[in-house]
Formats: C-alpha cells, sequence, structure tokens
C-alpha cells in the first residue's frame, strides 16, 4: 500500500516544462501542453520564455488611422487544418474573414508589362491548356517545353535535389524563371536554385514517382488515380518532414461555409494579433509562467531526464522537458555544447525581408486595381519583389474611402537594402510603382516594417540533416525537442503543427517522477 502511494505522489507530482520563444511555435506548444495535461490529469509547470517584451513574433497588427498594417505575415493557408484546429478551441472561428472573391487573380511582372496569371496555375504549374497556350508570359518554345512534361521518363532515385533544378528538369526555363519562381520563391524569399524540394514542396516529387508528370499530377489535385495504392515515392519522405506533417492537420477542423470555404487564405477580423492575444490570454489564464524580456543564455544536462535554463538575466530553471522553439542558429548556439551535430543547424540561413504600408484617399488615386497585386521575377531587377493591393484583396483592412497598399522588398541574394534608412525604401517602392503601375499619387502615409533575419532558407538535404539532429537530440537530450519555422514549415500552419506535434511528443514521454522543484541561485 505504501508502495502504490508512493507511486500515485510520484505521477502527480507537479512536473516542469521550459518553452523556450513565445512567436507562434512557441505559444501553440505551452497552449496545447496545458490543454493536453489538463485532459490527461497531469500535474505539469509551464514556463515560457521569450526575449522580446511581446509575444507573437512576427505575428503583429497594427490598427494606423482605421487600416490593418500586418507587420510580417497577412494571412495563412486555409487548406492546412491545423490553424483551424486552434482558431476553434480558441473561440475565434467567428472571427475568420475570406479574401475578396473578387480580386483572387493577380498579375506577374514580365520585361515591364504586366500580365494576368494564367487561371489554371497550381503552385505555378499549368493545369489548363487553353489559359497556358493564350499566355503571353511564355515564348511558343517555353511552351513546347513544358509541354515535354507529360512524356518526359521520371529521375531515378530518391536523392534531393534543388526545387528550382527539379522545376526547370520538368517544365523548362522559362517557366520556372517567369512563373513558377516568383510565385513559389515568395513564400520562402529564397532562391529555387538552393531551396530543398524535400523539405519545400515534397508533393512535386510524389506527383513525378506516382503520375510521371508534374502537369497530370497538379490537374488531378495531387490524388492518386483511383484504385491506385500511392507510391514509394509519395511515402518515402522521413517523419518530421514536411510531408508527413501534412496529413497530420486533416481531418479535425471544423467545416467552413460560404466565402470561407472558397478562400485559399484566411486571416481575422482584427489581424493576426487576435491569434496571438487570445493564445496570450489563454495561457495567463490556465498559469502558464509567462516570461518576457529575457533570453535562455545556456541549457545544461543535470541528469537524466532533467535540464537547467540559465537566462540571460542570471535566472536559473529546472526542468523536466524543453521545447525549444527558436530560430536555428539560436538553437545551434544553445545546443552544440550538449549536441555537436546541432551545430548543422547553422546550414539553415536566413533572409532579411521587409513590406511597406503605402495609404491613400481613394478619391485621390489615378489608377484602379481591380486584381489583388503583383509578382516581380528576379530578373526584372527591381527592388520591390511584389505588391499586394491590401484593401481590394482584404475587404477588412481599410475603412471606406481608403486605399491600401503593401509592397515587399527582400529576396535571398538581394540583401543590400538592410543599409537603406526607411525613407530611402519609402522613396525606391514609390518610383518602382509609378514606373510599373503609373501610380504617382502621393500617399498619406507610409510605414516600413522590417522582418530581419525572418525567413529560413531550407537547403538540399535539409530533411536528411533535419533528422541526424533530432536524432542526436533525442539520445543526448531526450525531453528536448525543436519546433519552429526553421525546421518543418515556414506557413503559420506549419507552425502551428509543429507546436503542437512537440507537445504531444514530449508529454507522451515525460517521466512520471517527483520533480525536483529546487531552483538554482541566480548567477552572481
Amino acid at each position: 500500500m505504501a508502495a502504490m502511494n508512493d507511486a500515485t505522489a510520484a505521477y502527480s507530482a507537479p512536473q516542469r516544462i521550459i518553452v523556450l520563444g513565445g512567436g507562434i511555435s512557441g505559444l501553440a506548444s505551452a497552449f496545447y501542453l496545458s490543454k493536453q495535461a489538463k485532459e490527461q490529469g497531469l500535474s505539469l509547470e509551464i514556463i515560457l520564455v521569450e526575449e522580446s517584451e511581446q509575444l507573437g513574433g512576427r505575428l503583429r497588427t497594427e490598427n494606423r488611422e482605421g487600416c490593418l498594417i500586418e507587420k510580417g505575415p497577412d494571412s495563412f493557408i486555409a487548406r492546412k487544418t491545423a490553424i483551424l484546429d486552434l482558431t476553434a478551441e480558441l473561440g475565434l472561428t467567428g472571427e475568420l474573414v475570406p479574401t475578396n472573391p473578387d480580386a483572387k487573380t493577380s498579375y506577374i511582372l514580365h520585361k515591364g508589362k504586366m500580365h494576368p496569371m494564367p487561371m489554371g496555375f497550381i503552385l505555378g504549374i499549368p493545369t489548363k491548356l487553353s489559359p497556358f497556350i493564350r499566355t503571353g508570359l511564355i515564348s511558343p518554345i517555353g511552351k513546347l517545353r513544358a509541354a515535354l512534361d507529360l512524356v518526359l521518363p521520371k529521375k531515378q532515385g530518391a536523392e534531393d535535389e534543388a526545387l528550382g533544378d527539379f522545376i526547370e528538369r520538368r517544365l523548362g526555363k522559362e517557366v520556372l524563371e517567369r512563373i513558377t519562381e516568383p510565385l513559389l520563391a515568395g513564400i520562402y524569399a529564397g532562391d529555387t536554385r538552393s531551396l530543398s524540394l524535400k523539405a519545400t514542396f515534397p508533393q512535386f516529387k510524389a506527383m513525378e514517382e506516382r503520375e510521371g508528370s508534374l502537369i497530370k499530377g497538379m490537374a488531378r489535385g495531387g490524388r492518386p488515380k483511383a484504385g491506385r495504392a500511392p507510391s514509394s515515392g509519395s511515402g518515402s519522405v522521413p517523419v518530421g518532414s514536411r510531408a508527413s506533417s501534412m496529413p497530420a492537420q486533416t481531418g479535425r477542423a471544423p467545416a467552413l461555409s460560404g466565402k470561407l470555404a472558397g478562400s485559399m487564405f484566411l486571416s481575422y477580423q482584427g489581424g493576426l494579433s487576435a491569434l496571438v492575444e487570445r493564445l496570450e490570454q489563454q495561457l495567463r489564464d490556465s498559469g502558464v509562467d509567462v516570461i518576457t524580456g529575457a533570453c535562455a543564455a545556456s541549457l545544461v544536462k543535470k541528469d537524466l531526464y532533467s535540464y537547467e535554463v540559465t537566462l540571460g538575466n542570471g535566472q536559473c530553471l529546472t526542468a523536466d522537458g524543453v521545447i525549444c522553439a527558436l530560430p536555428a542558429f539560436e538553437a545551434a548556439r544553445l545546443l552544440n555544447k550538449e549536441v555537436p551535430t546541432a551545430q548543422r543547424l547553422e546550414e539553415i540561413d536566413y533572409v532579411s525581408v521587409a513590406n511597406i504600408a503605402l495609404a491613400y484617399r481613394t478619391s485621390d488615386l489615378n489608377i484602379s486595381f481591380e486584381r489583388s497585386g503583383f509578382l516581380v521575377p528576379r530578373k526584372e531587377g527591381r527592388l520591390i519583389t511584389a505588391c499586394t493591393w491590401s484593401s481590394t484583396k482584404w475587404q477588412h483592412v481599410a475603412p471606406e474611402g481608403q486605399t491600401l497598399l503593401r509592397t515587399y522588398i527582400g529576396r535571398s541574394g538581394a540583401q543590400e537594402w538592410t543599409s537603406m534608412e526607411d525613407g530611402e525604401l519609402i522613396e525606391a517602392a514609390q518610383r518602382d510603382l509609378r514606373e510599373l503601375t503609373g501610380l504617382d499619387t502621393v500617399p498619406q502615409w507610409a510605414e516600413v516594417s522590417r522582418c530581419l533575419s525572418a525567413m529560413p532558407q531550407y537547403p538540399v538535404g535539409h530533411v536528411e540533416m533535419m533528422n541526424e539532429v533530432r536524432s542526436d537530440l533525442e539520445k543526448s537530450l531526450p525531453g528536448v525537442l525543436l519546433c519552429g519555422a526553421g525546421y518543418n514549415g515556414v506557413g503559420i500552419p506549419d507552425c502551428v503543427a509543429g507546436g503542437r506535434n512537440a507537445a504531444e511528443k514530449l508529454l507522451q514521454g515525460l517521466p512520471a517522477r517527483v520533480q525536483n522543484t529546487e531552483k538554482c541561485e541566480p548567477a552572481s
């Protein structure tokens, strides 16, 4: 009987988990740790540590004169349901807003001229013949080259390759540079010639394996033929890759209706900060200890399942488990003493980007824009990489009579802008807009939002490298997990799914033993 009481006491004793990083990945981790621990009857103490004074990382919305300015991303992909699950669990489903159904399409710049995005292109891949034949973006020779995808043999072997090399191999150089690159590279602000296919769009390789053609595979919506099991190519991506996490994001989210169901992208009525604010409220209400303005200076292993995290202010915390939701370069610094292979995380480069919000009185504008915006391929040699006609794309971001634009700056290999002053960036962006669209109206105001070292670049071999790092991490530091944009997907839904998965895995392996609540003394 005494032994049973001891076991019960050990199981019910509070255990401590530290979450490092208060971006969306860290917030999702802490939320699901708290939620699942409560559901499982576990006594859990959770501490979230964030270096800045504000939670949310790149997700930050500012209201300026009635206009909603997203300082980082402006939306999320609706088909990845991890974010819809979280939205429902936070009671925010009623706050979701879709894009304007009348402004779904955009332009692509080619040789200084705006071309409508051909209908039937999905992720830069043509799926309908007639619009592709009619487009002026691709030459007749380029169109014939793209059609070879229908008959070209698939590449043998499972080795990773660069995303850009794959697209050129299947569809040709023109499609890559003029359509696919500006679309896909816009997600990562990267160079498709350097980005890993397996880590970014593994479904493309799976389509080649299964259908023998990227065009055929995309036209089928990426689904296997009826009565045909997926080939080994679609199931051979290792656990921990982006592909393996995608199926886990389906099946639980509430069904969307009306305009929400038809929108590829979604946001919230109050902007993306609504998600951050509700998460912070839920964490504090559930007893999570939120520490801001402090970074993790070191992490050391005390014994088999106990860790010591020292903060930059000298405060020292013990923990039974740690979720590291930090950028890869920060994680490498923190973990490489205990896990030498963690140094490989420094292979993940980070690109700086910025966006410039420009507000106008609609009556002052000398042009109109019926589409959602335009993309600027790398070869056009412009400072701006894209422009969103925000108040056309999103009907909730500007009051009546106001027009809000957002131009984007920065991509891999083009980082000179980081040394420019805000005024110089605004002037250069206005010059590009004037020369490309004819817009010469002076804005009422303009605001620059810089996101330095914000966009992780997954190199070729990224999936294999992450498998190696995670394997060594599990052996050397059991109970320490990685999640975040630097590892398994840069989008908001990917980060939410990664945070949820980390919480689930940590709770599954958490040893049921008495937590040593004695804290070490602050450093002198």
